[in-house]
């Protein structure tokens, strides 16, 4: 009956995450080659790197399931945080004390995960460096990277757990699960989980609702507004649209850059306008005033309107 509450309260992330290797939705070539080192029983090092959401932990967490039965896998895998077990002590003191003892079973290896392995700091790297070359005979390492998934790859999964939980969600709530996630798998799970929760209706309103993202009509309105407006009434209504809906001006930047492509512009003035958005973007990222900067993205469109008016006149 506990086991049964933890499960309907587990993040979807955790309860859908794949078992084994041929479960996992991505990769093929990746997981081919590990499957070949383990059949060989041959396992290098292993080093996997690229954007999170695309598989990871996943592929790892499967690999020990292959290599290990459940009565094996407490004693032979180790697995830790990086970022948060990051320091030289903890490579000397549960990493050292776990590759350098001995278990009951006689063939095999240690496994021993390092998520965000990044995080480690530079003397803990090095201490990291002088266990694998003392506790291993075969020190070479393969790297492999993991790209974005391709919504073609998420959505017939995403289809399955919606099914599977029970999820009403409309075509466009798919459509927008996809485009926010962008390839990363955890972060499409855990939206969907969370509109779900709120909502009980997925569609692209109540995601984008969800998870403070501009609404495709309230870019419709700032951009009406800026090529519109009075700069004053302009900056006035963003504001308040802004505070009402608790949007960041980075994704307004970002939604407003995909529609201006969409409305029908003289070449020039197109490529000045989007140079300039692109400097209040990268000012943005740097922690710049949003205020300022949002006058600098009103100011933006003046140029447009004013660019637009002045060859009509020609």
């Amino acid at each position: 009956m506990v086991q049964k509450e933890q499960n309907i309260n587990l993040p979807w992330v955790e309860k859908y995450r794949p078992g084994t290797l041929s479960d996992l939705i991505s990769h093929e070539e990746i997981i081919k080659t590990i499957n070949k080192f383990i059949q060989e029983d041959q396992v290098p090092h292993l080093l996997f790197y690229g954007p999170p959401g695309t598989g990871k932990t996943s592929t790892i967490l499967a690999c020990a399931r292959q290599l290990y039965t459940p009565a094996q896998f407490p004693s032979m895998v180790l697995e830790l945080n990086a970022s948060d077990d990051r320091g030289i002590g903890i490579v000397r003191g549960p990493i050292l004390t776990f590759a350098s003892t001995r278990t009951i079973f006689k063939s095999g290896f240690k496994l021993i995960i390092l998520d965000e392995a990044d995080a480690m700091t530079l003397d803990a790297q090095n201490a990291l460096r002088r266990i694998i070359e003392k506790y291993t005979d075969n020190i070479r390492c393969t790297r492999f990277r993991f790209g974005p998934l391709s919504p073609e790859l998420i959505l017939p999964r995403l289809t399955y757990i919606c099914e599977q939980e029970q999820v009403k969600i409309s075509d466009d709530g798919k459509q927008a699960l996809l485009k926010l996630g962008n390839g990363d798998m955890r972060k499409t799970l855990n939206v969907l989980q969370s509109t779900w929760f709120a909502f009980k209706n997925v569609t692209e309103d109540t995601i984008y609702t969800c998870v403070g993202h501009p609404l495709r009509v309230d870019i419709e309105n700032i951009v009406d507004w800026m090529l519109t407006e009075d700069v004053n009434v302009c900056f006035k209504n963003i504001q308040e649209l802004k505070k009402l809906k608790g949007l960041a001006l980075t994704d307004i930047v970002t939604e407003v850059h995909k529609f201006v492509h969409r409305i029908e512009l003289p070449f020039k003035t197109l490529t000045t306008l989007l140079d300039k958005m692109a400097d209040i973007e990268y000012r943005l990222s740097h922690g710049a005033n949003e205020k300022i900067q949002l006058i600098g993205l009103i100011s933006a469109f003046q140029f447009v309107r004013g660019s637009v008016g002045q060859q009509e006149t020609c």
